[in-house]
């Protein structure tokens, strides 16, 4: 039986790389104001932008419910198709629920909990695309899949606490201190949550070279396969150096993969943030 991969929206994976492993997306909902639309259809990030400018609250979004989630399972299994389907963490959402909930009683149907977001997501996506195409059963896509949920390192630096203040991730004092003192925080992803970790100074395009410098100097532990530059309505000139920067301190990728965040991510993030993502090598 051919394997169906299926994402939630919140993995932020290019047109391009979505068409060239044929993976479908669900999208999750944004809500602006009155109007409510889909992630990457109807609502983009340029979309979110603007409403934060003109409201000065963010917009609000929605997990795919269990209704939505059958439709899509029963539409790929009808298709002749088992499906290995990824979610958003657990922790963030409630769409790894719902998707599960859809999943039972259902042939052939697995769900994984990322326990992360964004491309730290994507990147288990592309993980199992892989081996889809390499004539993997869904249950063999499904196992290995979840074994490396816990290799995923996923972190970024953000050039404003606004977004994340908006949203009720961290208090008004710490905002209005980061903005005072021009910190720009790096978040880590870790056990599906979101953790503060180093604190820079700076211009953010200087702090985004000084975060890759340390997320991957002198490291020996990193699955060399593929990393993603993920960010935010950022600079290109400030996205070109830290592809640079990658390749000084990592020459042997084969693959860096940049790519824009959609608008649920932008919705907790806001603009000027930069993340890299990879794998870690298993470790024993």
């Amino acid at each position: 039986m051919n394997v169906k991969i299926i994402s939630d929206s919140t993995c932020d994976l290019s047109p391009e790389l979505i068409e060239k492993y044929g993976i479908a997306i669900v999208p999750l909902s944004v809500t602006l104001g009155n109007a409510t639309g889909l992630d990457g259809l109807d609502v983009r990030p340029e979309d979110i932008y603007a409403y934060v400018r003109e409201s000065n609250a963010l917009p609000k979004t929605s997990a795919v419910n269990v209704d939505e989630y059958r439709c899509v399972f029963e539409f790929w299994s009808k298709s002749g198709y088992a499906i290995v389907h990824f979610c958003i963490s657990s922790e963030f959402s409630s769409s790894y629920q719902n998707a599960y909930a859809a999943s039972e009683g259902m042939k052939d149907v697995h769900v994984i909990d990322s326990r992360n977001l964004s491309s730290g997501q994507g990147l288990l996506v592309l993980h199992g695309a892989e081996m889809a195409q390499s004539g993997k059963t869904a249950e063999e896509i499904f196992r290995e899949c979840s074994a490396l949920v816990s290799q995923v390192e996923a972190s970024f630096v953000v050039d404003s606490l606004d977004y994340l203040y908006k949203g009720g991730r961290c208090s008004a004092l710490s905002a209005f201190g980061a903005n005072l003192l021009n910190i720009k925080p790096c978040i880590e992803v870790l056990d599906g949550r979101m953790i503060p970790s180093t604190k820079y100074r700076g211009r953010i395009g200087s702090v985004m070279l000084k975060y890759v410098q340390k997320r991957l100097a002198g490291r020996d532990d990193i699955d060399k396969h593929r990393i993603f530059i993920t960010h935010t309505q950022c600079d290109p000139a400030d996205v070109q150096a830290i592809r640079k920067k990658i390749e000084e301190l990592a020459p042997d990728f084969e693959e860096i993969l940049d790519t824009t965040a959609g608008a649920t991510i932008t919705t907790h993030c806001g603009p000027n943030t930069l993340g890299i993502l990879f794998l870690r090598k298993k470790q024993g």
